[in-house]
């Protein structure tokens, strides 16, 4: 601390007055957040998701902390950071699984806390989910876990339901597998028999919480590659929460970097990997020096 025990014309500090020089040395007056300046690079389209100073908090544990984020129409994003950072609590926030303690939560422009509980369950018919095991009933069929959203939340008749769900199997190369169990499946296939259900009610954006996890290398090549057809095909907001940087490199055409509750920069994803800030190169490169550590 001997570089600020003075002021600006040399005079000896207090202890007092030297803590309020230390906090304010440091960008935010964190020094939590030093590495976080908040950048978002414009991408040129709208958001579908806002996240406007949202905090969230179990007990004690701080998870979101002012938490600034917008994902964008019509582009395959990701949220990356390290693990226990909030990444999957917050696709709960965005279809109103979880509220936020403060700050708020945009879907389309409307605001996801101050839906009331129908106008919520039509919001929510507007996502697609691929969680992490693939969320399979495992008492059902594969073509009946397809099945199951158009059957719960549409009037189509049977012969309907089986072209769509037929359709989506096809798409996601599971046309010969729709009589075969959950647990008859790979978990590469149980992935893309989720990801098949998540599609049936033709979203307008889609959530994909650590798809790869539990996936050797090639598989999780093959379900990004996928992904990546799917989203030309439909379009729609795609976001993916991951801590794995070979499917960014893959697939991301925009990048969120979360770590401590907030994001450290967004943008782009050619900007983010092109990032001066040193946090966001270490992650993104996957390097052992830097900002980040074992804590």
């Amino acid at each position: 601390m001997s570089e600020i025990e003075n002021d600006d014309q040399g005079q000896a500090l207090e202890p007092a007055d030297r803590v309020k020089v230390v906090k304010e040395a440091v960008p935010g007056g964190e020094e939590e957040y030093r590495w976080h300046t908040g950048l978002n690079r414009p991408t040129g389209v709208p958001d579908a998701i806002e996240f406007i100073d949202v905090h969230k908090a179990f007990g004690r544990n701080k998870i979101l902390k002012g938490l600034n984020l917008g994902l964008p129409e019509g582009k395959i994003s990701m949220i990356l950071g390290p693990s226990g950072t909030g990444k999957s609590v917050c696709i709960k926030h965005m279809v109103g699984l979880l509220y936020p303690d403060d700050g708020d939560v945009l879907v389309h422009g409307e605001s996801v806390p101050n839906l009331r509980d129908e106008e919520l369950f039509e919001m929510r018919k507007k996502f697609g989910v691929l969680f992490q095991d693939g969320a399979l009933f495992g008492s059902m069929n594969l073509l009946d876990n397809v099945a199951f959203p158009l059957r719960q939340h549409t009037d189509k008749s049977e012969d309907e339901i089986m072209g769509i769900v037929n359709a989506r199997l096809a798409e996601v190369g599971l046309t010969e597998a729709g009589d075969k169990m959950p647990n008859e499946l790979s978990g590469g296939m149980r992935k893309r028999a989720g990801f098949a259900r998540a599609l049936v009610l033709d979203p307008d954006i889609v959530l994909f919480d650590e798809p790869d996890s539990g996936l050797d290398p090639v598989r999780t090549a093959l379900l990004c590659e996928l992904i990546q057809e799917i989203h030309k095909e439909n379009g729609g907001a795609y976001t993916v929460i991951t801590h794995d940087i070979m499917s960014a490199r893959r697939v991301a055409e925009y990048i969120a970097v979360l770590w401590r509750g907030r994001i450290v920069e967004a943008g782009p994803a050619e900007e983010l990997f092109n990032s001066d800030n040193d946090f966001v190169r270490q992650f993104l490169s996957g390097a052992a020096q830097g900002p980040l550590g074992m804590e």
